[in-house]
């Protein structure tokens, strides 16, 4: 691009934005009037909007000047902070894909918020476009400190997310999240300063070339899973996403389950494959037990649930299971589905966030109980919520089942009872997902409350209808992602094989 730093500008232009809506926030607070906050916030609000469209149209020009067909680093920037540690950024077929994931998402979290967010909404706004911006940091930074920085910094703006606009037990909730998510990233940090010090460099072009010993990988793997584990979440480090899903605002539920949870799969893939392959390989068996755990059992949890955003949660833990059983496959199939169940599930899960948020909104209850024979009287939510029921389920011509038979046909190439195990988990997947529509949408009304209720509205259109044409277009074009991210699978197990 002609020496243009699209990345740094990709990365910061959210920070920029947030930045100047402070700026402007604090001019005009000594003369704006009660009656006038109200007026303010939706201003803020409009302006997040726009900055995060803007975000997204960058990246978007970045995925054009990316070329699908050179492996490695593209775009990359770097500029030397203090030694061997540097600015550096870059994008691959790993980490463009979870970039346009977030860049989209973005707008869609806010526009979402504009009638249920009603008080510090400025604050609300700058926190949501921080957290844009440390998102995008993790998957665009190719420096190991830089990588740390941005990972841990997101969690201060999600603490907020979930702390000041949450629900009854929000703080609890936040406390929680913040916590389970910073212990595990103490032992990472731990690594970083290690391998920091062994290679003589933070880089990772130079630590993916770097062969750190058996016993030394071994500890590295488990210092850098320790944190990856958590933020994915896999079982049994899970408990603190229902909490934080079940408190968060729907917006806030929307970028943990689009987003923030797929930087655990994204870790893997840029860490434990190529940089440690010995003791990945070494914990293989492991893994897929682990996988095979959170399908099962988190889809039996799922079933049970009486909140609706809980059940999707539990949900969300079962989903992550496939995308590790993919990634810990070792074969290329695999490691394919793996990064394509995490774009899929992006977009479908935080549509169920969505699907939930509308009900919530008028009539403040995820009971699954309070309600029954929707269909009646909203019968657009109807028929949205079962394409999404179904792509959940992974029903083939969704985006669902191609995320789910593709780490499936790579965990049966390594391990049968794996797959197997994992393929059990569909059929779960189906009873409960299944069973909270037909609770929710069809039968009789009997909640009087509902007579009254109305049809999606037209802001609520705009914010699920991009997410249902993405989910049926990558169900029948799968090739749309796979061709995007094929280099980046097989340059990682290139590595993993000491190519």
């Amino acid at each position: 691009m002609g020496g243009f730093p699209i990345l740094s500008a990709l990365t910061f232009l959210p920070m920029v934005g947030a930045l100047i809506i402070m700026a402007v926030r604090s001019a005009t607070s000594g003369s704006s009037s009660v009656a006038n906050k109200a007026n303010d916030g939706r201003t803020a609000l409009m302006a997040g909007l726009v900055i995060s469209v803007a975000t997204f149209i960058v990246s978007v020009a970045a995925f054009l000047y990316y070329d699908p067909s050179t492996p490695g680093y593209q775009l990359v920037e770097q500029h030397v902070w203090y030694q061997s540690i540097s600015y550096k950024l870059g994008v691959d077929g790993l980490s463009l894909p979870l970039i346009l994931l977030t860049t989209f998402l973005t707008p869609i979290c806010l526009l979402a918020s504009l009638n249920s967010i009603h008080k510090r909404v400025t604050e609300y706004v700058v926190a949501f476009l921080v957290l844009e911006t440390f998102m995008i940091g993790v998957f665009t930074s190719l420096d190991l400190v830089l990588f740390y920085i941005f990972f841990e910094a997101g969690l201060i703006p999600m603490f907020l997310i979930i702390g000041i606009w949450g629900g009854k037990d929000k703080i609890y909730a936040s406390f929680k999240f913040f916590l389970y998510t910073l212990l595990g990233s103490l032992l990472m940090l731990v690594a970083v300063v290690y391998m920091y010090i062994t290679a003589g460099s933070s880089d990772f072009e130079v630590l993916e070339k770097f062969a750190f010993t058996p016993h030394a990988q071994t500890w590295l793997w488990l210092a850098f899973m320790a944190s990856f584990a958590v933020k994915l979440p896999m079982w049994p480090v899970h408990t603190w996403l229902p909490d934080a899903h079940v408190q968060a605002p729907t917006a806030g539920s929307v970028v943990l389950a689009g987003v923030l949870l797929k930087m655990g799969g994204y870790g893997m893939l840029r860490f434990s494959l190529p940089m440690f392959p010995d003791a990945s390989h070494l914990f293989q068996p492991f893994m897929f037990a682990l996988a095979v755990a959170a399908i099962i059992y988190t889809s039996l949890v799922a079933w049970r649930q009486t909140d609706m955003k809980k059940l999707i949660a539990y949900s969300s833990v079962a989903h992550m299971g496939f995308v590790t059983l993919g990634i810990f496959s070792f074969t290329e199939v695999g490691v394919q589905g793996a990064i394509f169940q995490m774009i899929s599930h992006g977009f479908i899960a935080s549509a169920l966030f969505l699907i939930v948020g509308v009900v919530y909104d008028r009539m403040h209850t995820r009971e699954i109980a309070a309600y029954g024979g929707l269909v009646h009287r909203m019968p657009i939510y109807a028929a949205i919520f079962m394409l999404f029921t179904m792509a959940n389920v992974g029903l083939p011509g969704t985006s669902g089942f191609i995320g789910e038979i593709l780490s499936m046909i790579g965990g049966f190439q390594a391990s049968t009872w794996a797959a197997g195990g994992a393929a059990l988990g569909v059929i779960f997947s189906a009873v409960y997902m299944l069973t909270l529509y037909r609770r929710t949408v069809f039968g009789e009304i009997t909640n009087p409350a509902l007579n009254d209720i109305k049809d999606m509205n037209r802001i609520e259109l705009i914010t699920i209808v991009p997410l249902a044409l993405l989910t049926l277009l990558f169900g029948v074009a799968p090739n749309l992602i796979l061709n995007l991210t094929e280099g980046a699978a097989l340059r990682i197990l290139s590595m993993m094989a000491g190519g």
